[in-house]
């Protein structure tokens, strides 16, 4: 599974929503969006790239959505969005079995070990500020369940590219070289 095959998908239901459609979508996320950025949105794609900024949609997370269409009656557009996701399933799914696994292992140790400098990391892994803030209001107390979050974006926004190496490489970059040590350890123990 591709960004792009997901983002066509997008752009599929975006075209068959209508004006009608679209405004009760944008009063459903209010919650989600604000007045004045929702004002600026005058298509269904404008708005799922802002909900998906805000961590509400992703190829293996569109339950908010599909609630959102099955909301304004538009059963025909979560149907075509959830078969998207099934038929495709989940991002862990396009990486090899190996390295999902060095993810999972690199993963547990950098949230046992990050901190409140999770947001340093973020940046270095090149998510944005606008996905920063939406894993912190998460999580704002558990700084641990906050890097699982920052590090669920980041593997969402990598998808099949997600490799352990990057991780380390960027916790280097961040001068965090106790914790790319020790996810290093624990990837020899394993025999990885």
């Amino acid at each position: 599974m591709s960004a792009t095959q997901f983002n066509a998908v997008l752009l599929d239901i975006s075209n068959q929503l209508d004006a009608d459609n679209l405004s009760k979508l944008k009063f459903l996320t209010r919650d989600v969006v604000r007045k004045r950025e929702a004002e600026n949105v005058d298509s269904g794609y404008k708005l799922f790239e802002l909900l998906a900024e805000r961590g509400k949609l992703a190829a293996d997370d569109t339950e908010y959505v599909s609630a959102l269409l099955k909301e304004i009656h538009r059963d025909d557009l979560a149907d075509k969005l959830n078969s998207f996701q099934t038929q495709f399933g989940s991002i862990d799914s396009v990486l090899d079995e190996k390295e999902r696994a060095k993810l999972e292992v690199a993963s547990e140790v950098i949230a046992e070990n990050l901190g409140r400098n999770w947001r340093k990391l973020g940046r270095k892994l090149r998510l944005s500020e606008v996905k920063l803030e939406s894993v912190s209001k998460r999580h704002p107390t558990d700084l641990e369940e906050t890097a699982v979050e920052l590090l669920k974006e980041w593997r969402k926004s990598r998808g099949a590219e997600a490799r352990t190496e990057e991780l380390i490489h960027a916790l280097r970059l961040c001068d965090f070289n106790l914790t790319a040590d020790k996810v290093e350890e624990k990837l020899k123990a394993l025999g990885s």
